[in-house]
């Protein structure tokens, strides 16, 4: 399923996500079951700022596929995100 920090994530409520990573308890890595990471859905609608809060987190790895083999990158591509393809690149 998903979390909260996935929710906020996608949806682009930096300052719950700033708030949520100060947690020792968050993984925000953490797939859901398929596969698909708080940074994809961030990729995916284009959450520029998300994106580098993402990016600066020690364990996030941007080049992490779901279970369909895709990567943040390229839901960012797909949905023409370019500011974060750019990020991801």
């Amino acid at each position: 399923g998903r979390t909260p920090f996935s929710w906020a994530a996608q949806y682009g409520n930096e300052g719950t996500v700033e708030l949520l990573l100060e947690r020792n308890d968050i993984d925000p890595d953490r797939a859901n079951s398929d596969g698909r990471t708080p940074l994809s859905f961030a990729a995916e609608d284009g959450r520029e700022g998300i994106v580098e809060l993402l990016l600066e987190r020690n364990g996030v790895k941007p080049d992490r596929a779901d279970s369909d083999g895709r990567t943040p990158f390229s839901w960012a591509a797909q949905y023409g995100n370019e500011g974060t393809v750019e990020l991801l690149l």
